[in-house]
């Protein structure tokens, strides 16, 4: 982008997100994200599969639809906030039809910003990495791709294993330029097109490894307080898609118990995984929300204990295995890397072509 347009392009960030029993994290969000918002739309309530974590009438049970007309109500001076709702959609149960597809979709389509930036209520930035976002963004750059960090039981704690190092889970799609004719295709992963139906990532694609280098990373809390692990557990034991249907009995023996330390990650198809020690800085609102959990003033909601995790991190014997799974994990990133080397290649030679003529015509037969 040159000079002139880029002394003329201002981003306009409209921020979307979708949740479902989102206390006490809603609030302390949405004070995070305004100074930087030139709107937000909040898609609140649950899909079919979520029903058990939900109210009769297709909402949360926890308050979070009060939270949030609060907040539009005493801390929106701008009028930034918009709350959708699946009633607002036609639906008059109240549930939500299409998954997060569909409610991702509805913030979508009522975006007037320049660029959308999907967000969910326990993912926070620090503030000085916000500034260094912004000015991405008046570069004129089309996704932004970020490094997450994912805390575990504690805020001096973050999970790392075979599905961050192998899987992509460590990097996250959330800004996207956005305008007229771009479509909101998918939520896993988040996909953008444009008007010409070009996914947004075959663009100008600012990915995750060029934002760890400068250490500007998106800071996950989903594994934080009990009462989200309860409900996420009970949630994604109910999908299809995710395979996830030990999650309820994963939560009882890893994370309130620590009885499987090297299996502590959610995705159950990703057993390694252990968890590390966390030293740097979090955002304000983060400090914020946790000072007044520990001062009663979220008065149905509890921190986990952390001792025993702090006593496992001191053990040299937890040390040593996290060691040798990093190590075994290293060797399966290479052996995964050589596989997909090797399959490239072979979809390049001629042959492979010929290859799959013979095979679609012995299916035809």
């Amino acid at each position: 982008m040159n000079r002139i347009l880029q002394s003329q392009f201002s981003p306009r960030i409209t921020f979307g997100m979708i949740v479902l029993n989102g206390e006490p994290f809603t609030r302390y969000n949405l004070r995070s994200i305004y100074p930087w918002a030139h709107q937000i739309i909040v898609v609140e309530g649950a899909c079919l599969a979520a029903a058990s974590v939900a109210s009769e009438e297709g909402h949360s049970t926890d308050g979070t639809l009060d939270v949030l007309h609060s907040f539009q109500a005493e801390e929106d001076p701008q009028n930034k906030i918009t709350i959708i709702t699946a009633e607002d959609e036609g639906y008059p149960n109240g549930f939500w039809l299409g998954e997060k597809h569909e409610m991702s979709q509805a913030y979508a389509k009522r975006a007037t910003g320049n660029y959308l930036w999907q967000v969910d209520a326990d993912e926070f930035y620090l503030e000085e990495d916000m500034k260094v976002i912004m000015d991405l963004l008046l570069q004129g750059v089309d996704v932004i791709d970020f490094p997450t960090v994912s805390f575990w039981g504690g805020l001096e704690f973050v999970e790392n294993g075979e599905y961050f190092l192998t899987h992509g889970a460590w990097h996250t799609p959330r800004v996207f330029a956005w305008g007229p004719g771009y479509t909101y295709l998918t939520h896993r992963p988040a996909t953008v097109l444009d008007q010409d139906n070009i996914d947004m990532r075959n663009k100008n694609w600012v990915q995750a490894t060029q934002l760890k280098k400068s250490k500007v990373n998106m800071y996950h809390y989903s594994m934080l307080l009990p009462k989200q692990v309860r409900e996420k557990c009970a949630y994604y034991s109910q999908v299809d898609w995710a395979g996830f249907q030990g999650m309820e009995q994963w939560s009882e023996q890893v994370f309130f118990s620590l009885k499987k330390p090297f299996a502590i990650c959610q995705s159950l198809h990703c057993p390694l995984s252990w968890i590390e020690s966390f030293h740097g800085s979090h955002p304000e609102q983060i400090l914020e929300m946790v000072k007044n959990i520990q001062s009663g003033k979220h008065p149905n909601i509890e921190l986990r204990a952390t001792d025993d995790i702090a006593l496992l991190l001191r053990s040299p014997l937890y040390r040593i295995g996290r060691l040798i799974r990093r190590i075994w994990v290293f060797i399966i990133a290479i052996r995964n890397k050589i596989e997909n080397t090797i399959i490239s290649f072979l979809k390049r030679a001629p042959f492979y072509s010929a290859l799959r003529k013979i095979r679609q015509s012995l299916q035809g037969n």
